[in-house]
């Protein structure tokens, strides 16, 4: 048995530390799509093939017994492949899944759209479909949150999973682990199925503007939550989202009056916060209001980029323009399906499988 499979990467469009404390989220899934290919096997073995090369393992009860330990590379989409190998909890032949690169931006930048959360979830449906294990977005979160020592929020993978403009509240994680001594599947009962809303799209340009400075995101969360805390947290979250409910409104109806306005107080509030402003998004910001466009920071900050939303064509074209004469790596984005079966397979992909 063959799939090839496609999906989103994802950006944070409100709500990306409110989500963490009990808030709502707004993300979308954006292009470029990254693709996977995977099959079964006549064996027990477990082969995971990147640019980077190949990892194999073995099936076995308890999940995947990796030959060694997966390096940074892989350690996403193996931690994965493991989840679902565990959840279906008892011997099985073997399969193979060889992940695309991530697309790079302009010039070969990195622009920081969810690579892992992207790589957990073709990895994870992949895996799901070929073994018949359900239900896969919730496996992977458990692998993504695994992977990164119990740490985000699982925005990211519901993003690029779920595709297109989407309502996120945070999945809970600890209701897995407290019943994992028992069983993964009571776990996952007790944590119930994420709670994900498909808002559809806008027809409003909306481009992505990279800093030329990354950041740590566990870093930033921990920085944040280190000096708010308490009835200031809790403020902070009802702002946002009600912020978060007028930029959603507003994207919905196609309103840039009011995804502007929207976008402007949430960026304020994210301001607010230590170090998630920095000299690169100021200046991105300010380019973006002086083109007749508007945005945010999008993510937790610290560097990496900005969400752009422009009332029509001409005035995206002229934002992008704009920000390429200064220096920056901007590109235009489109809102993007989740996760899809694909009918072509990309020849690398076949020919990293073969080899």
């Amino acid at each position: 048995m063959e799939t090839c499979l496609s999906a989103p990467g994802k950006l944070f469009l409100s709500g990306e530390y409110a989500v963490l404390w009990g808030g709502t989220a707004r993300l979308a899934g954006v292009g470029p799509r990254a693709w996977a290919l995977a099959r079964t096997r006549e064996d027990r073995e477990v082969h995971l093939v990147l640019a980077e090369g190949r990892i194999v393992g073995t099936v076995t009860p308890l999940g995947v017994r990796w030959g060694s330990e997966p390096t940074a590379p892989f350690a996403f989409a193996a931690r994965a492949l493991d989840v679902v190998v565990r959840a279906r909890g008892r011997e099985s032949l073997g399969l193979e899944v060889a992940l695309s690169a991530t697309p790079p931006g302009p010039g070969g930048h990195k622009l920081g759209m969810g690579s892992s959360a992207r790589a957990v979830v073709l990895a994870t449906e992949c895996a799901a479909r070929l073994l018949e294990v359900r239900p896969p977005l919730a496996l992977a979160m458990l692998a993504h949150a695994e992977a990164q020592g119990g740490k985000g929020s699982g925005g990211d993978v519901a993003a690029c999973s779920a595709g297109g403009l989407l309502r996120y509240r945070r999945w809970p994680l600890e209701r897995v682990t407290a019943a994992a001594s028992l069983s993964l599947s009571l776990g996952l009962a007790a944590a119930g199925a994420p709670d994900v809303v498909r808002l559809g799209s806008t027809s409003l340009p909306a481009s992505y503007a990279f800093s030329g400075q990354s950041a740590s995101t566990r870093g930033m969360i921990g920085q944040v939550e280190a000096v708010l805390e308490g009835a200031a947290r809790q403020r902070f979250v009802e702002s946002s989202d009600e912020l978060g409910r007028e930029l959603e409104d507003g994207l919905r109806g196609s309103r840039f009056a009011q995804v502007d306005e929207a976008c402007q107080g949430l960026e304020q509030l994210l301001e607010s916060l230590p170090g998630v402003g920095t000299p690169g998004t100021a200046r991105i910001l300010a380019l973006a209001r002086t083109a007749g466009s508007t945005g945010k920071v999008s993510g937790a900050g610290g560097g990496d980029g900005c969400v752009l939303f422009s009332p029509d064509e001409d005035a995206r074209r002229a934002l992008l323009a704009a920000l390429g004469h200064r220096g920056f790596v901007a590109v235009p984005l489109s809102f993007e399906p989740g996760v899809r079966a694909e009918i072509s397979t990309p020849s690398e992909l076949r020919a990293w499988l073969t080899a």
